[in-house]
């Protein structure tokens, strides 16, 4: 239960012994500028659950009803005393999202929530603030009264399908009635019409057309002259948003397009544009864009770097320099649903997801640039270094890192070597051992050297660690390619029908790093080409024969 964009966590003491008042007001605009959001009083930072010794005085909530209404403008509140299961209690205090107004101190402050921290806006950003409310609420708006009844009925189905076969959807969501799914993903409203957001996803081609702005694609290609020779549109509205990823996705033969790199007895296939970077920035220019203003989402191809742009500007708060840390969501709800049905790696950004694609494949992180009207990701072709895609080939694999792990170590190995500051300032690090997160394990494990102190140290990969004999790797199943790895899991589950996991792993190979395993398993799930049942370490999985 980590701080975000939607939660903060708090001590008791912050409106007891030591009550500050006008700093709570100042959190719970905050939120209310931003997607709303719940603040725990009662709970410290690093802890998960309040002292279980710990009582709240419900005179307590009376003083928080009472004082920030009174320091606050456009702010709506909901706090309550929450028993948890360890017998503790603590304050959940709700503050709803401002939707259509913009909320402030009464002293004429502004603030707003991005990631984890409370940011001031500047007069010159009110403008911007107030154009941002507009998307706020486009999801949830009914412009014409279509039931669900009128819409697609194929696309329903399939939206139902995906919902049941979700893993990140709640079995109590997947419980509900049809018409309770809608509406908990507000694809309808209360009186059953759908909204924007339930057109978009539901509507008919007809529907969708007359939906401002529904989105439309153009990919372009490019020869080494920057001449147009290749031109595909989307711009007839028949697709929603996840059909239209998975025709841009499956229609292009440019992205099967790889280099082989030779590396001892194996080959190693490096696409120019890794698939999983692809989807996750396509997905990005649909969940994030403003549908209040028209424009195309366009893909231009050229001979070295791919490059999508996307109308409108980032959410407010987003930087080309933060946006690999700091979370927005301009359409909470359009991103949720992204989420939920996999499309994106999480609610926020996802691109931290793409720097560890990108850096695992040896190629520069994306860059993010903002125009008056739209942001353009750029991603080159160009593989930095062979020895660095063998560095962080090796490294991912043998050595199981974390996410940040991959993406710290791909960037001080690109670099060969980086200052402390200049590591900070591409990592958007602000606080204080800020770095220590992101590095890791990468010190302990000796990948990485350090020399100098504090803001004069310098990062630089470890010489020896590419030539240490524990590092030399064997002829074994640890790097078997993704065909071979799936044939492997299909001919075990033909022979041994119901097995979990760890027995998969056991007969197949157990030197198959248990990440890739999953991995796997969990393709051929979306495929469809094995199915699944029980929770947790009781699942099971076979080949369902009527598929």
């Amino acid at each position: 239960m980590k701080e975000n964009s939607h939660l903060d966590k708090k001590s008791l003491s912050f409106v007891t012994k030591k009550a500050n008042w006008k700093e709570l007001a100042k959190d719970c605009v905050c939120f209310a500028n931003g997607a709303g959001g719940k603040i725990l009083i009662g709970i410290e930072d690093d802890q998960d659950a309040p002292d279980p010794d710990q009582l709240v005085d419900p005179e307590v909530i009376e003083q928080i009803n009472k004082r920030i209404p009174g320091l606050t403008i456009h702010v709506g509140i909901a706090p309550q005393i929450i028993t948890h299961s360890n017998g503790g209690q603590y304050i959940e205090l709700k503050i709803f999202r401002s939707k259509q107004t913009i909320a402030s101190t009464t002293d004429g402050k502004y603030y707003m929530r991005v990631s984890d921290e409370c940011n001031p806006i500047l007069p010159d950003q009110i403008e911007r603030l107030a154009a941002e409310k507009n998307t706020f609420i486009w999801e949830e708006r009914v412009v014409r009264k279509y039931k669900l009844d009128d819409c697609d009925v194929n696309k329903l189905q399939r939206f139902l399908g995906d919902i049941q076969g979700s893993e990140r959807v709640s079995s109590f969501i997947k419980e509900k009635s049809q018409e309770e799914i809608c509406e908990h993903y507000f694809l309808i409203d209360k009186e059953g019409f759908l909204t924007n957001l339930g057109v978009l996803w539901l509507g008919n081609r007809q529907q969708r057309a007359l939906l401002h702005y529904a989105p439309s694609v153009q990919f372009i290609k490019y020869d080494e002259n920057e001449n147009k020779i290749n031109k595909k549109v989307w711009d007839d509205f028949d697709l929603n948003p996840k059909e239209l990823i998975s025709s841009i996705l499956n229609e292009l033969p440019e992205w099967n397009e790889f280099v082989e790199i030779s590396d001892g007895i194996f080959r190693k296939n490096i696409y120019n544009y890794p698939p999983e970077a692809i989807r996750e920035i396509i997905a990005n220019a649909f969940a994030h864009r403003n549908y209040t203003m028209q424009g195309d989402v366009f893909i231009n191809l050229y001979t070295d770097r791919l490059e999508v742009h996307s109308p409108g500007l980032l959410p407010l708060g987003v930087t080309p320099s933060n946006i690999l840390t700091k979370s927005i969501q301009r359409n909470a709800l359009l991103s949720k649903l992204f989420y939920d049905l996999k499309l994106m790696e999480k609610e926020g950004s996802g691109y931290d997801k793409v720097y560890e694609v990108l850096l695992e494949n040896g190629k520069q992180v994306p860059q993010v640039d903002e125009g008056d009207d739209r942001v353009v990701v750029t991603l080159k072709k160009q593989i930095v270094s062979r020895n660095v895609l063998k560095l962080m080939d090796k490294a991912s694999k043998e050595l199981q890192l974390r996410q940040k792990e991959v993406i710290t170590l791909g960037m001080i190995a690109q670099k060969e070597g980086v200052s402390a500051t200049e590591l900070s300032k591409s990592l958007n690090v602000s606080r204080p051992n800020g770095l220590q997160h992101w590095l890791g394990r990468l010190i302990e494990l000796k990948v990485i050297l350090s020399k100098g102190k504090t803001k004069g140290t310098f990062y630089f990969v470890n010489p020896k660690f590419i030539r240490t004999t524990d590092f030399i790797e064997k002829t074994n199943l640890k790097r078997i390619e993704p065909h071979r790895l799936r044939e492997l899991i299909y001919e075990d589950l033909k022979n041994y029908p119901e097995s979990k996991i760890g027995e998969i792993n056991e007969r197949i190979g157990d030197d198959i790093p248990r990440r890739s395993l999953r991995s796997m398993i969990g393709k051929m799930l979306e495929e469809n080409t094995i199915s699944k049942s029980g929770k947790k370490k009781g699942t099971i999985y076979f080949i369902d024969k009527n598929q």
